[in-house]
């Protein structure tokens, strides 16, 4: 059986003897100069008093929410957020709430048409929450914001159709004011797959789903808190998980090809995924499947986005990205193997190929007009310590205060200006947007590929330039989706008129 190393930061595939090894690797996060160094954050390696997390399991398959309609056509389910315990290191029980007592959440299974009906019921202690379905094209008032908590003990039905053409990659996750990042780390997220009644993809490839997040251990099994270098640069965990496992173990044939839905639920992670050697398609992004397929040598994945990937496990064969850090803790990522495939030496039978074209995307239309939005980050000294703020346009979130009027149905040119320090992925809720053109030290850039997007990463020094429309009135959430700047005051109010 050939062995290859799969996922990493980066994603890479080496080639060992008598196994070729499929790795998944993540790359090395350069320092920035002047913005400190190593933390010794080791994502899984031995540092001294770290925590030895079990690796090489099979990997698990998230559980499928149960449906529990009678009729076609409907999907009809209960989601509780409550405690539970896990044992991500052996002899030790650590404390987290989950949904349906599972981290990552159940994953969730619909199909474009469909009429979901899902009730939510907040067991999770004192604290109010939501759940927020990432990408979704939902009413306002079942978007999960956060002026819509659901009490502690309360419960509530999330209800909404599935139009045509929704099929895609999303996610859901809590979105209560202030609460967000913590419950998010500490486990309450899962995955939302929308399939189409028409696939393009070979049922062949499979459907996997690998949601990557990141944990973070007391000695004694515990999560911490964040600390103040969580605050200023997002929280960064000690290891990288892949379905709530460290580095498992995925067996496929020789000459396979896998579809592969990778989400990132980290709450400040950036993943710049490169396979060694094995040939890697982009199919699709956080809005669905692409145009036509496009090959990748590597792949940066900020905190939210998702992509689809068709990888071709027929032969074997890391790079570097500064998202820009403030003071110490800096998490050393390179080569770190995320997920190894186990490659058997009888090849499959012959599949199908991937056709040439998936679907038909329509550009967006002209803009009617045009918002520019500037990030901005501000820290001061005062009597209790340092304090951080992250800003849109100068102002911190307020609730009670609307930022942006728009129109349903009316195309917009947004302007997003990032003068911060940092990378700071931007997500609006309530529709998915084009990515127009890229500019960063007077040179512009267009995409390679037209596609949907809910979240787009803006590097620090850059301007990304986005054309949206909101087709569903009522009051919408734009924040940064590094969650504790988020919670720091990076989000804002978008009111959407009929």
């Amino acid at each position: 059986m050939h062995r290859r190393g799969f996922l990493a930061a980066g994603l890479a595939t080496v080639l060992a003897s008598p196994r070729a090894l499929a790795q998944m690797k993540m790359d090395h996060m350069s320092t920035k100069p002047g913005m400190g160094g190593h933390s010794g954050h080791d994502m899984g390696d031995m540092s001294q008093g770290a925590t030895m997390l079990p690796e090489g399991k099979a990997l698990r398959e998230l559980q499928l929410l149960a449906n529990e309609a009678a009729r076609p056509g409907l999907f009809k389910a209960r989601l509780t957020a409550e405690p539970a315990v896990a044992c991500f290191a052996e002899g030790q029980d650590t404390p987290i709430p989950a949904y349906n007592g599972q981290s990552p959440g159940p994953l969730i299974e619909a199909f474009e048409g469909d009429r979901v009906e899902i009730t939510f019921a907040n067991r999770i202690g004192e604290e109010a929450s939501t759940i927020h379905w990432h990408g979704m094209p939902v009413p306002a008032d079942q978007d999960g914001n956060p002026m819509d908590p659901v009490a502690a003990g309360n419960d509530r039905i999330y209800a909404f159709d599935l139009p045509d053409g929704s099929a895609g990659s999303y996610w859901y996750h809590p979105h209560p004011h202030g609460k967000t990042a913590e419950q998010v780390y500490r486990g309450l997220a899962g995955a939302f797959v929308v399939k189409s009644k028409v696939d393009p993809v070979p049922a062949e490839y499979g459907d996997t789903v690998l949601v990557l997040s990141d944990l973070r251990l007391a000695a004694d099994g515990s999560m911490p808190a964040n600390t103040m270098s969580d605050l200023m640069n997002g929280r960064v965990g000690d290891y990288v998980l892949v379905n709530g496992q460290k580095n498992p173990r995925l067996s496929v044939a020789k000459g396979a090809k896998r579809r592969l839905r990778l989400y990132n639920a980290t709450n400040a992670r950036f993943l710049k995924l490169a396979f060694d050697g094995a040939p890697t398609t982009i199919i699709g992004t956080d809005g669905g499947l692409l145009e036509k397929p496009v090959t990748a040598d590597e792949i940066l994945l900020s905190p939210a986005e998702r992509i689809e990937l068709v990888v071709s496990f027929d032969k074997p064969g890391p790079a570097d990205y500064d998202r820009g850090w403030m003071g110490p803790g800096r998490p050393a990522d390179a080569g770190l193997t995320l997920l190894t495939v186990d490659v058997s030496e009888t090849p499959v039978q012959a599949v199908p190929p991937l056709p040439e074209r998936l679907r038909p995307i329509a550009p967006l239309p002209a803009p009617a007009l045009s918002r520019r939005l500037v990030f901005t980050e501000t820290m001061a000294i005062n009597a209790t310590g340092m304090e951080m703020g992250f800003l849109i346009n100068g102002k911190a979130f307020d609730m009670a205060r609307v930022d942006i009027v728009a129109k349903a149905g009316e195309t917009e040119l947004w302007e997003i200006v990032n003068q911060a320090d940092m990378d700071h992925p931007f997500h609006v809720h309530g529709t998915q947007f084009q990515v127009f053109e890229r500019e960063r030290d007077g040179i512009i850039s267009k995409p390679s590929y037209l596609a949907w997007k809910d979240t787009v990463n803006v590097a620090r020094g850059e301007t990304v330039r986005l054309l949206l429309r909101q087709e569903r009135p009522g009051p919408r959430m734009y924040h940064c989706h590094i969650l504790e700047h988020e919670q720091l005051g990076m989000m804002g109010v978008l009111d959407v008129q009929a």
